[in-house]
């Protein structure tokens, strides 16, 4: 079978490639076309474009880059014509994913989408189209069932795939990574500020101007695989900062506490069992617009899913030196730290347990067999 996947981010590499496994092992003749990174890459097949080059986040930032875009646009249905593919799977990605999905299905092509487009946070019409577009829906959240049964479309909850990644990971030998990344004794509280460089510029600075009031802790940068260390060379200015690169994972089993941009990682953190402060800064064009859209209580993944604060969230102009401190105090407090843990195990076994890969495998390829 040939399969042509759409994946935009580091996080849709992660899971393309881990579905990508799991169809191999289903499709001894499994051909892969895709748009994705480096993970999905080594899985094997021809990768057509890497997300480095078309990451742009914020809607100012995707108004100015709307010549590329469109130019991606119609490589990628070009691609698919010459492809002639058995299914098109999407990942995420809805800006793109969703206009693609739109010809697609106008063109005949077996469609569908694994790990859904955030609807329930915002413009939730989009479900109309979602309905119009898409043959099958495999979503990694257990709310998102119910919400798109209330517009009379039935998916199918497979579970998070994060379970998979973390759990079949190699476990890190504590000391080799801190002597292999000249880090010392003291206990890590992790830096995580995005993928994308937009993101990143507006968050690590706010997370790195803390450090002085932290002498008992070593602060360290999880430097994200989309970004070269050239990149993070200008934060770099105390010599207390610490840099991992494209060892996020790594970092995360061995550290105490974490500050978080707001995303998948914040939700990669809880699966960790380490406690953490979530935060979101974007320009305030950005800002504007995202507040008069989005409906939702929370930004987090772990408050969404628990459907409680369950992590301390700092948007926007909430999110300074004054307000992080207070709260990162908080989480370091060890009656805190307990029941934060309390609620990342109740947060895992509402995540369904493993084998979400090898689920939407069997679905996909038992559904291209059947019509066949």
């Amino acid at each position: 079978m040939k399969y042509y996947i759409i994946a935009g981010e580091a996080s849709g590499d992660l899971h393309g490639s881990n579905l990508m496994k799991a169809l191999q092992k289903r499709d001894v003749n499994a051909d892969f076309r895709f748009w994705g990174g480096d993970l999905m890459a080594a899985v094997g097949g021809h990768l057509v474009k890497h997300y480095k080059e078309r990451s742009f986040m914020g809607f100012f930032e995707v108004i100015k880059n709307l010549r590329q875009i469109f130019k991606d646009f119609a490589l990628c249905k070009s691609d698919i014509a010459s492809y002639q593919p058995d299914v098109i799977i999407f990942i995420d990605n809805s800006g793109f994913n969703l206009r693609i999905a739109k010809w697609a299905k106008q063109k005949g092509y077996r469609t569908n989408y694994y790990i859904s487009p955030q609807v329930w946070a915002s413009r939730a019409k989009r479900v109309h189209d979602i309905k119009r577009d898409i043959d099958a829906m495999y979503v990694i959240l257990p709310f998102e069932k119910a919400f798109y049964k209330t517009y009379n479309y039935d998916v199918t909850f497979v579970g998070h795939p994060l379970i998979d990644a973390i759990s079949d990971r190699v476990q890190v030998d504590e000391f080799a990574f801190r002597r292999k990344h000249l880090l010392n004794d003291k206990p890590i509280i992790a830096l995580l500020p995005g993928s994308r460089k937009q993101e990143i510029t507006k968050t690590l600075s706010v997370m790195l101007s803390i450090i002085d009031k932290y002498p008992d802790y070593q602060f360290v940068i999880a430097g994200a695989p989309s970004q070269d260390f050239e990149f993070y060379r200008p934060f770099i200015t105390h010599p207390d900062i610490n840099f991992v690169n494209n060892k996020t994972y790594d970092l995360l089993s061995i550290s105490y506490a974490a500050i978080v941009t707001s995303g998948t990682a914040t939700l990669e953190t809880a699966l960790f069992k380490v406690p953490q402060v979530v935060c979101y800064k974007g320009s305030n064009i950005s800002y504007q617009i995202a507040k008069r859209i989005i409906t939702l209580k929370y930004i987090s993944l772990v408050n969404l899913i628990m459907d409680k604060k369950v992590v301390t969230e700092l948007i926007q102009n909430d999110f300074n030196s004054r307000e992080l401190k207070k709260e990162l105090d908080i989480i370091l407090d060890a009656d805190e730290r307990k029941k934060l843990f309390l609620h990342y195990y109740e947060l895992e076994q509402k995540l369904g347990g493993r084998g979400a890969s090898e689920k939407t495998a069997d679905l996909i390829f038992n559904s291209i067999q059947s019509i066949a």
